[in-house]
């Protein structure tokens, strides 16, 4: 009679466990595999608690960085680490929510009627200005940018697009768009 085969969980738990362990010892090619399998997990449960994506970039960068970091603060016994991960960025964004400052007030806030054409005007404005932001960024930055927002990529999949480090690629989009929020708010 064979020895009966590890379950499927098991084998997962040993291996994130052997993951975290790697992390631990520094070893950053172990991190790169832990962000490949986790990092949309992470991204959407701060997505879904902040319907920001920048604001859910920002909790995904917040959550990798601190397992780096940190990777003694997960704990095996207490469940799997996606759970965790997913704990943790909850808790993470909803700390992002509460710092938020409203953005207008009650008395700013129109009720839209009919069409209006200070509304298309405004829409035109806005993206010159768009266009003319993004027309200061160096051109590698303006390339991340578009093809993150107007084709729709991944960060992932701009790096091998462009032969690019992944967290070059991220920081220049995160750049950009700071750019852009300060345009606005000039």
């Amino acid at each position: 009679m064979e020895p009966a085969e590890k379950s499927p969980a098991r084998k997962d738990a040993a291996d994130e466990m052997r993951l975290v362990a790697r992390i631990r010892a520094g070893d950053q090619q172990a991190m790169s595999e832990l962000y490949d399998r986790y990092s949309k997990v992470v991204y959407a449960v701060a997505l879904r608690v902040l319907q920001d994506a920048a604001g859910a970039e920002d909790v995904l960068q917040d959550v990798f960085l601190q397992l780096w970091r940190k990777p003694d603060a997960f704990d095996a016994s207490r469940g799997s680490l996606a759970a965790w991960l997913a704990v943790i960025t909850r808790h993470r964004s909803i700390d992002r929510l509460r710092q938020r400052r409203p953005e207008t007030d009650i008395e700013d806030c129109v009720i839209a009627g009919g069409p209006d054409l200070r509304d298309e005007t405004e829409r035109t404005l806005v993206i010159e200005k768009i266009r003319g932001a993004l027309q200061e960024m160096s051109s590698d930055q303006r390339t991340a940018m578009e093809l993150a927002f107007f084709q729709g990529l991944t960060h992932t999949e701009i790096a091998e697009k462009t032969g690019e480090p992944l967290g070059t690629i991220k920081t220049r989009i995160r750049t950009g768009l700071r750019q852009l929020r300060a345009r606005f708010a000039g």
